[in-house]
């Protein structure tokens, strides 16, 4: 004697994940998307610069940061330093 079938559904398919991005609005000139950072995991350490007025920020990460983090980071240094 054979057993029936099982009626169960598939599991639902996961949803693709977008990537963050790497490219953020300047805080001393306002130029949209012209920061961007690099972020070396293996040294632990990240880097935002701005490509059109050249101020650039380090700061430490640990394997869980995200570029946003490190943008977060460098907003919160400016309004500690004004």
């Amino acid at each position: 004697m054979g057993r029936r079938k099982s009626s169960r559904k598939p599991p639902p398919r996961r949803k693709n994940i977008e990537a963050l991005d790497i490219f953020f609005d300047c805080p001393f000139c306002n130029h949209e998307k012209s920061c961007e950072v690099k972020m070396d995991k293996g040294r632990n350490a990240a880097k935002i610069s701005c490509r059109i007025c050249l101020e650039d920020y380090q700061a430490s990460i640990n394997l869980l940061s995200e570029p946003l983090d490190v943008y977060n980071d460098w907003i919160d240094a400016c309004e500690n330093a004004n």
